[in-house]
């Protein structure tokens, strides 16, 4: 399995907690923002003032929009897109395992182009990032349903 998964053109997901050389390879590579979707207490990857150092110096814009499965929610995700349109693209993101950095950006793009659930997971699994066995996987397919007014 590849540890990058590229959703769109403006969508790059990492599966993994980026290090200082993950983060700079991304900007090297075109990346305008990273965003980071990890709890401040959630083990893995670089401290969170690190991460956004690291980010800025690479030139990267830097958006830290912490969220557990268990906090999502339609408010949370909704929060997200509004923060995610002021950002420059393509944009950057992960959390610790890129499940949830990857059902975030699946249920944006859904969003944004009225896909419904089973076209979003779709997209992902054919993309390399199969949620549909995941209880996140539920709420991606009901939120994109929801979003595109199923």
């Amino acid at each position: 399995m590849t540890q990058i998964v590229t959703i769109d053109s403006n969508h790059i997901v990492a599966l993994f907690a980026p290090d200082e050389a993950a983060l700079r390879q991304a900007a090297s590579a075109g990346t305008r923002s990273v965003v980071n979707f990890r709890a401040a207490d959630e083990a893995g990857g670089l401290s969170l003032p690190d991460e956004r150092r690291v980010a800025e110096r690479a030139g990267l814009n830097y958006l830290h929009h912490p969220v557990t499965a268990a906090e999502l929610d339609d408010d949370n995700v909704d929060d997200f897109r509004r923060s995610l349109d002021d950002l420059p693209q393509p944009v950057f993101l992960h959390c610790a395992s890129g499940k949830l950095a990857g059902a975030m950006a699946l249920m944006a793009v859904a969003a944004e182009n009225g896909w419904d659930g089973a076209t979003a997971l779709a997209t992902g699994r054919d993309r390399g990032l199969d949620l549909s066995e995941d209880e996140i996987g539920t709420f991606v397919r009901a939120y994109a349903d929801r979003k595109a007014g199923l």
